[in-house]
């Protein structure tokens, strides 16, 4: 039977970090645009992998990222002090690339649906202009005075 306590413990973690990202760290290397996403904490309760977020350049995610791993320890005491736990995870950051993925990937079908809804117009005005081709056409559906009766 699967235990659902990595689960809420990865719950408070998540919970403790981004109010320590919010309002407890100080240090100006950690954007104000950092979200923590999501933490996956082992079976055995001995790691915990804090996943973040940066809205920003290339740049900033190498700062914050920087910033996150010297404060680690710091965090990491905030959330032993909260967890009533014996052992608290050991803590590691890792950037979450899921967002920028998402983007990338709408991006992509924004551009591909907009392709094909350009072709799509072109056969509604051939069809417009399709009745103008036959006109030459007589009663009987022949072409003109070219056949021969």
């Amino acid at each position: 039977m699967k235990s659902f306590r990595p689960q809420r413990v990865a719950n408070l973690i998540r919970e403790i970090v981004s109010e320590a990202i919010a309002g407890k760290l100080s240090d100006p290397r950690i954007g104000p645009m950092v979200s923590v996403t999501r933490v996956e904490v082992t079976a055995d309760l001995e790691h915990a992998k804090v996943f973040f977020s940066v809205m920003g350049p290339p740049a900033a995610e190498r700062r914050t990222m920087q910033g996150l791993q010297s404060a680690v320890g710091v965090v990491q005491r905030m959330v032993a002090r909260e967890l009533s736990i014996r052992q608290c995870p050991k803590l590691s950051f890792h950037l979450d690339e899921t967002i920028k993925r998402t983007a990338e990937t709408l991006r992509i079908i924004n551009e591909t649906m907009a392709e094909y809804e350009q072709p799509a117009a072109d056969p509604e005005s051939a069809q417009s202009q399709a009745p103008d081709e036959f006109e030459d056409e007589g009663e009987d559906g022949a072409q003109g005075s070219d056949t021969v009766s």
